[in-house]
């Protein structure tokens, strides 16, 4: 039967990285942007998909606010005609 020792060698205790947190805002925050306009295609454009579809909060990088007030633009503009509802 082998008998195990405790290690008396003592080790430097491990040094923790300190990470620094940046506050990311959404574009249209940042903008200083209340309301997102349907007649404004271009930024319309850059929050759909190639097949039309809404980007996601996490992958368009809009807080909640700005998100719903994208959601209800596109459903305007579809509405009425300036962006199509599917490619």
């Amino acid at each position: 039967m082998r008998f195990f020792t405790k290690n008396t060698k003592t080790l430097p205790p491990k040094k923790r990285r300190t990470r620094t947190l940046e506050a990311t805002k959404c574009r249209f925050c940042r903008e200083k942007i209340e309301e997102i306009d349907y007649k404004d295609l271009a930024v319309l454009q850059k929050l759909v998909t190639g097949q039309g579809k809404h980007f996601t909060r996490k992958r368009s990088g809009n807080c909640a606010t700005h998100q719903r007030s994208s959601r209800r633009a596109l459903k305007h503009a579809r509405f009425i005609g300036l962006m199509p509802f599917c490619g």
